[in-house]
C-alpha cells in the first residue's frame, strides 16, 4: 500500500526562492505533485500535515561522513590529522568492537542528523581492525531501522604507516615502533572479500534507501592494484569512490618526497594513472594547486568540502572559490563527529559560508548563500551519484525533506530565506523529518526506533567501557614523539603555498 502525504498550505524551497503557500503531495518514496494538483490529486485517508509558518526544504545531504567514532565527540583536543588520527583510529587495539556497540554507535550519529534535517548521508566507514560481515551488517542494519539514506563504503588502509606518511621511514628505524609502523593492513583479497559482502547482501535495499560505494581511504595508503580493483568496482556497480587526497600540507609533501609518486602532487599521481573518475569523490583537496584543481576539473571529479573539520585539524583553508570557477562539483561534510563534534550539518553549511571570507580581498569573490545552498543539495546529490531525483522539490524527485519552523527566532522577520538558512538555522528549527515518503523523525523524536531505549544503551555501553579507552588512548600517546618529529619535518619543507591563516 503506497503511503501518501499531503503537505497543506506549506512554503516551499524552489532552490533558488521561497514559493508558496502551497501543497506538496507525496507518494513515497516520490513527491507526486505541488500546487493545486496536489490537493486535487491527493488519495482518500492520506496523512495531511499542516504547513502553516513552515518551510519545507530538500533534506541536508551529509557528503562526507565517518560514523566510526560517533561515541567520541568531544573527546580529543585539537591536534594535526596525522597526530589526531592516533587518537580516533589507533595503531594498537584492545578489543575490536562488537556487533551490537557497531549497531549502536552508527544509530547514534543517524539519530543526530535526522533530528536536525539530514536525510542523506555519504558514510566512509572504516572498522579496527579489519571489516568482517557481521560488523558491515550492524552499520547497515542500523541505517535500514533508523530510516536515513545512506550510501556506505569501507575505508581501510591497506599499506604500512611508513608508506603512507613522509620521513616516517627513517624515523622508525631503530625505535620500538619499527615493526609495528611497518606492518602492512589488511590484504586486498579480504578487503574485496568484504566489499562482496557488502554489495550482495546491501546495495540497493531498504526500498533503495541503502547502497554500497567504495573507498581508498587514501591513494597513498593503499596499492595502485587495490586502486584500480576498487575503481572497477565503482564502475560495475554504477556507485561513488571516496578517496581523501591532500587533505594536509604533510600529504603535500609526502607526494613531492616520495619515489612512489614521482615526487609529484597526489592529484597528478591519481590522474596519470587513470585514478580520476567522474565517480570519484575527493575528500578536503585543502592543499590543491591550480594545476590539481584543473585536473580534478578535467575528470568530472566531486570535491567534499569539509570546512569544521578542517579547522578542527588545521588543516587549512579550501579554495572553494577556484574551484567553483572551474565548474567542480562540491559538497559539503561533517567529516566526523570526533573532529566536528557535531554531526550537524547546519553547522558545516555556516562555516562553509563565512570562513572563506578571509581568503580572498575582494568581497565580489566570497560565497553568496545561494552558492552554499547549491554544494549542500546539489553537489551533495552528485557526490552520491544521486543527481536529478535528491536534494529538489519537484515532482518525481524522492521525497528526502525537511519542515523548518519559521515562527521562531532565525526566520522571524524572515528577510532573506537562503541567507537565513545559511547563517541563521540550526537544527532546532527543524520539526519533521521525511526520507523516502515516509517521516522518519518528529518533534526531535525517530519514529522507526526507540531513541531513548538507543541513547540509554549506549551510555551504558560506554561508560562500562571508559577504562578500556583511556588504556588504548595511553597506547596512542606512545607514538606521538616520533609523529611529532615527522610533522616538524614537514612543516619545515617547502610546498609552494599556504592554506593556513598566517
Amino acid at each position: 500500500m503506497t503511503v501518501a502525504t499531503l503537505f497543506s498550505g506549506v512554503a516551499v524551497w524552489d532552490g533558488h526562492s521561497v514559493i508558496g503557500p502551497t501543497d506538496v503531495l507525496v507518494e513515497a518514496p516520490f513527491i507526486r505533485s505541488i500546487g493545486s494538483a496536489a490537493r486535487t490529486s491527493a488519495p482518500m485517508g492520506c496523512t495531511v500535515i499542516s504547513g502553516a509558518r513552515k518551510l519545507l526544504i530538500p533534506g541536508l545531504i551529509n557528503g562526507h561522513f565517518h560514523s566510526s567514532t560517533n561515541h567520541l565527540k568531544g573527546r580529543f583536543p585539537s591536534r594535526p590529522l596525522e597526530t589526531f588520527m592516533l587518537f580516533e583510529s589507533p595503531l594498537d587495539t584492545v578489543n575490536p568492537p562488537t556487533p551490537r556497540e557497531v549497531y549502536l554507535r552508527t544509530a547514534l550519529g543517524a539519530i543526530e542528523m535526522l533530528q536536525s534535517g539530514t536525510t542523506a548521508v555519504a558514510d566512509d566507514a572504516f572498522f579496527l581492525p579489519h571489516p568482517t560481515p557481521e560488523l558491515i551488517d550492524a552499520v547497515m542494519q542500523a541505517y535500514a531501522d533508523t530510516g536515513i539514506r545512506a550510501t556506505v563504503a569501507l575505508d581501510q588502509p591497506e599499506l604500512p604507516e611508513v608508506e603512507k606518511l613522509p620521513f616516517l621511514d627513517a624515523l622508525a628505524t631503530g625505535t620500538p615502533y619499527d615493526d609495528r609502523l611497518r606492518t602492512r593492513g589488511a590484504p586486498a583479497e579480504q578487503l574485496l572479500d568484504a566489499y562482496d559482502h557488502l554489495f550482495s547482501r546491501w546495495h540497493d535495499t531498504s526500498d533503495n534507501r541503502l547502497r554500497a560505494a567504495v573507498s581508498v581511504s587514501a591513494p597513498q595508503r593503499v596499492s595502485l592494484d587495490y586502486h584500480r580493483a576498487l575503481i572497477d568496482l565503482s564502475e560495475r556497480h554504477r556507485t561513488p569512490l571516496y578517496a581523501h587526497i591532500l587533505e594536509t600540507r604533510t600529504q603535500r609533501v609526502l607526494g613531492h618526497q616520495s619515489s612512489r609518486f614521482s615526487s609529484a602532487s597526489l592529484i597528478r599521481y591519481c590522474a596519470e594513472h587513470d585514478l580520476l573518475t567522474p565517480r570519484t569523490d575527493i575528500i578536503h583537496a585543502v592543499w590543491v594547486d591550480d594545476d590539481d584543481m584543473d585536473l580534478i576539473a578535467a575528470s568530472g571529479a566531486t570535491v567534499a568540502h569539509n570546512p569544521v573539520s578542517n579547522l578542527r585539524l588545521g588543516s587549512g583553508i579550501m579554495p572553494l572559490r577556484r574551484m567553483l570557477d572551474r565548474g567542480i562539483p562540491v559538497a559539503l561534510g561533517v567529516d566526523e563527529a570526533v573532529c566536528n563534534d557535531a554531526i550537524d550539518m547546519w553547522s558545516v553549511v555556516r562555516m562553509a559560508g563565512l570562513i572563506h571570507n578571509i581568503t580572498d580581498a575582494d568581497p565580489a569573490r566570497w560565497p553568496q548563500p545561494q552558492e552554499i545552498l547549491d554544494c549542500l543539495w546539489r553537489g551533495g546529490a552528485h557526490a552520491l551519484g544521486l543527481d536529478g531525483s535528491l536534494g529538489r522539490i519537484e515532482a518525481g524527485a524522492l521525497a528526502d525533506l525537511a519542515l523548518v519552523d519559521l515562527s521562531g527566532p532565525a526566520f522571524t522577520p524572515l528577510n532573506d530565506a537562503a541567507g537565513q538558512l545559511v547563517y541563521c538555522a540550526s537544527g532546532a528549527d527543524v520539526t519533521l523529518t521525511m526520507v523516502a515518503g515516509r517521516v522518519v523523525c518528529a518533534d526531535r523524536h525517530l519514529t522507526l526506533v526507540n531513541q531513548g531505549d538507543l541513547l540509554a544503551e549506549c551510555r551504558e555501553l560506554y561508560a562500562a567501557r571508559a577504562a578500556e579507552q583511556e588504556h588504548m588512548d595511553s597506547q596512542a600517546a606512545q607514538y606521538l614523539s616520533i609523529y611529532s618529529a615527522m610533522l616538524d619535518r614537514a612543516r619545515h619543507t617547502e610546498v609552494g603555498m599556504n592554506r593556513l591563516a598566517l
